[in-house]
């Protein structure tokens, strides 16, 4: 079982036109939501939750503060105060093993050029780093190393203390948009349509010094990436603003897979409804991933797909989900899934063995799964050939979950009981 938090506040933008959704009565029997509690503190989005330990959260956005909240009573238990414009990332920085005082901190990056450590225990700021030529968009911890890398228009490289112990040159104006780590001493950095790859040098007997090095560029994406998340130990996967997704492996970095036609200009299509669908570059952004053992599962405009890693195909898609475009989206257990959209919603799904017809014909090709193209002579076969390879499956709808009147940015779990939390 688990518990979420939900975290919105703005209102809806670029609203696509009314169409067919899927929709449940009032009795929702396999919906486990059935508490709300609003948690108000905030006075502009919330875009950020991250979860300090069982019994507190924290949330942030775009008023600067940072809140500190009882995950089981909702009560605020710290609100931090420090930054002068939006927060545009957060990240836990827990102590090492060995370390005889546990402290658990908070780094917060802000669009006013700073970073902040917090004790998140008492509130208290730690220190604060000023020293940056531009925002720092994204922050990872590399526990194993006790460190922490921040990026902007370059990457620094940051022990505890908070001394710099390295950084790259400018790298680009756009900055990078998220780092993941990698085996080797490496992480992966996302730079406009880029992925750069750097390798940590550590001090040894011969050097004290810390050093990062460019190892390689990977070129293959048509446009800005807007996701990147490690998905196991094998491979990592990424999604860009026109709809491309590549799993790439974790070890050499060549391309494991790809899907790049979650859209088609093609004219062939069965109702002027699904040419709305391909006419906003918005409708196949990849916003988010989210994964387990067999499948990714991946918010595409407004639709959610289900890519199997050893197939390596499409096995489910609900290409209208939501009313706008899905933000975030998480796996919950017993293959069921949850989404929330920029229209408010936040939606349940699960993935189920789709039945069909022995003599019905089943289309081949992912563009066939938005209704593209038309079913060709190889195409119509038996569904048991099919059937050798694949299994088909399809996104059911189990809950719908009302309470935001404005877009739903994120959500996350915090503890082990069913109960919804929400952040307006």
């Amino acid at each position: 079982m688990l518990r979420w938090l939900i975290g919105g506040g703005r209102e809806p933008q670029g609203l696509a036109e009314k169409s067919p959704l899927q929709t449940i009565g009032e009795e929702q029997t396999q919906n486990p939501y059935t508490e709300l509690l609003v948690l108000k503190a905030h006075h502009d989005i919330v875009r950020f939750l991250v979860q300090l330990d069982e019994y507190r959260f924290a949330s942030a956005g775009d008023d600067g503060i940072v809140v500190v909240w009882n995950a089981q009573t909702g009560e605020k238990l710290l609100e931090l105060n420090g930054h002068t414009q939006k927060i545009t990332a957060i990240i836990t920085f827990p102590s090492l093993e060995v370390c005889e005082e546990k402290n658990q901190l908070i780094l917060t990056a802000s669009a006013d050029r700073t970073v902040i450590v917090w004790d998140c225990d008492t509130g208290r700021q730690v220190q604060k780093v000023s020293c940056f030529q531009s925002t720092v968009k994204c922050l990872i911890v590399l526990q194993r190393l006790d460190i922490w890398l921040s990026g902007g228009n370059d990457l620094c490289v940051w022990n505890r203390k908070l001394d710099l112990l390295c950084k790259t040159s400018h790298l680009s104006d756009t900055g990078i948009s998220a780092l993941i780590e990698i085996p080797k001493n490496c992480v992966v950095a996302a730079v406009g349509k880029e992925l750069i790859i750097f390798r940590l040098v550590t001090p040894t007997g011969e050097s004290l010094e810390w050093d990062i090095l460019e190892i390689k560029r990977l070129l293959d994406h048509q446009d800005n990436i807007l996701s990147l998340v490690n998905i196991n130990d094998l491979s990592f996967v990424t999604g860009s603003h026109v709809g491309e997704m590549i799993i790439w492996n974790i070890l050499d970095w060549t391309v494991q897979a790809r899907e790049c036609n979650f859209w088609d200009p093609s004219p062939q299509l069965d109702t002027q409804q699904e040419i709305k669908l391909c006419q906003k570059p918005n409708d196949i952004s990849i916003h988010h991933f989210t994964w387990d053992e067999e499948n990714v599962f991946a918010a595409v405009g407004r639709g959610l797909y289900v890519y199997n890693l050893q197939m390596k195909r499409v096995i489910a898609c609900q290409k209208t989900a939501h009313d706008s475009s899905v933000l975030h989206i998480a796996k919950l257990p017993n293959r069921q899934l949850i989404s929330c959209s920029e229209d408010g919603s936040v939606r349940i799904w699960e993935l189920r063995e789709k039945q069909q017809l022995a003599a019905e014909p089943v289309p081949t090709g992912f563009f066939n799964m938005w209704g593209f193209g038309r079913v060709n002579k190889q195409a119509s076969q038996p569904v048991k050939k099919q059937q050798e390879n694949a299994t088909p499956c399809s996104l059911e709808l189990i809950g719908d979950l009302i309470g935001h009147s404005s877009s739903v940015e994120i959500l996350t779990p915090i503890s082990p009981l069913w109960k919804e939390k929400a952040l307006t």
